[in-house]
């Protein structure tokens, strides 16, 4: 069995998105998922919340904003997309399809999205990049994180030597993390629930849960010669 099953980062039993991944599936098959969930959606085409009328909204047909949810003025949504209660999209932000969110998620100002899940609570309220991500309930990304999804050499991204089948992949974040302004998450990162990683660090690999994860640069204050 997997060592990496979902409900080891992510409370999906508790979402509106409960069988996204298959049983016994690893965390990472969400991301091959995603466009399949949101292909069955019903509600799909539904337009509830409050949508300022100079937002963009491509292929509405795609699109479901619930009751409660608010996109701002001058924020673009392509569909497919699924945005639940109380999701708030803010002045800028880019969603460029496949995203699904649920209640009370936040995506912010310059905030690019593409591919991704946001459980119940989820922040990227300032500047960041979610490419191909999993993201937890509560998870908070600090303002300027990205989530970087593609390698350099464009090869298949491995988790311990396993074989993931993709080549985008940025991450996975356990419920309840905070990751701190500017801090880089590497292609294929897992990281456990309740995780504090530091502004700035550059993080990749698999990250246990509670854990904290600090950034080794350091700051040498001097006087002026």
């Amino acid at each position: 069995m997997t060592p990496y099953l979902p409900e080891k980062f992510l409370a999906l039993s508790k979402s509106s998105f409960s069988n996204l991944i298959p049983e016994n599936a690893p965390v990472w098959q969400g991301l091959v998922e995603i466009g399949a969930w949101l292909s069955q959606a019903k509600e799909l085409g539904r337009i509830e919340g409050t949508v300022s009328k100079n937002a963009f909204l491509e292929n509405e047909s795609q699109i479901y904003i619930a009751k409660g949810a608010v996109v701002e003025a001058g924020a673009f949504i392509r569909g497919p997309c699924w945005l639940g209660e109380g999701v708030c999209v803010r002045h800028g932000a880019y969603l460029r399809g496949n995203v699904m969110a649920d209640r009370g998620v936040v995506i912010g100002h310059d905030t690019e999205v593409k591919n991704a899940l946001f459980l119940e609570g989820a922040h990227a309220a300032h500047f960041a990049y979610v490419g191909d991500a999993l993201l937890g309930a509560g998870v908070n990304l600090g303002a300027g994180v990205k989530l970087a999804n593609l390698k350099l050499s464009r090869k298949e991204i491995f988790i311990d030597g396993k074989s993931t089948g993709l080549k985008k992949f940025g991450a996975v974040i356990g419920d309840g993390t905070q990751i701190g302004c500017n801090a880089v998450l590497n292609p294929g990162t897992l990281i456990g629930r309740h995780t504090d990683i530091s502004p700035l660090a550059n993080v990749q690999g698999v990250i246990p849960e509670n854990s904290r994860v600090l950034s080794n640069l350091s700051i040498v204050v001097s006087p002026k010669t």
